[in-house]
């Protein structure tokens, strides 16, 4: 499959296909999105709000939530922010969410039937590491939302005022956004 991706980029390159889609580092909107790497979403989230290549920055994680206030998705979102002038951030959890119900257990079961040693499970836990508690979903599609959506809005790097952080959920088959009530 990925010599396949490879075969096409070659002829959207070689064709300069590309150009339409030119645009610089800086969201037109000042919007950035916090939303779920959901392969249902990657069209119809842009679809659904009227969204461009170059109008928003788009922050996808599994489940749409932060992890902790020092994660990646914090982390980028500061730099939109700081970097690229963002004044908006929505949170965007969906519908049929994979993260809801998940199972740290069944996760780890996963992995070691894939071959990772309970060694290298064992370091992580020694390092500090909670896997039972960074390996759960959410039970609570509002809730989980909401959450983020706090952590991020009360976060201790970012201004005090200024920044609006807003949450809804989409539906997966409507692209229909409904607002969550922070």
């Amino acid at each position: 499959m990925i010599q396949e991706l490879k075969d096409f980029n070659r002829k959207f390159v070689d064709s300069k296909e590309y150009e339409r889609y030119a645009t610089n580092k800086f969201p037109k909107k000042k919007i950035a999105i916090v939303t779920c790497m959901d392969t249902r979403l990657v069209e119809l989230l842009p679809a659904a709000l009227g969204i461009h290549n170059g109008d928003v920055k788009i922050i996808k994680n599994a489940g749409a939530t932060i992890t902790n206030p020092f994660d990646s998705t914090m982390r980028s979102i500061l730099v939109a922010v700081y970097e690229l002038g963002v004044n908006e951030i929505m949170v965007i959890g969906h519908t049929g969410c994979g993260v809801q119900g998940m199972d740290a257990e069944e996760m780890l079961h996963l992995m070691k039937e894939r071959g990772v040693s309970e060694d290298h499970i064992a370091v992580m836990e020694h390092c500090g590491i909670d896997l039972h508690k960074w390996l759960t979903g959410f039970d609570d599609l509002d809730k989980s939302v909401k959450d983020t959506v706090e952590l991020i809005a009360n976060h201790p790097l970012l201004p005090p005022t200024g920044i609006d952080v807003q949450g809804f959920v989409m539906d997966t088959y409507t692209g229909e956004l409904r607002p969550i009530d922070a």
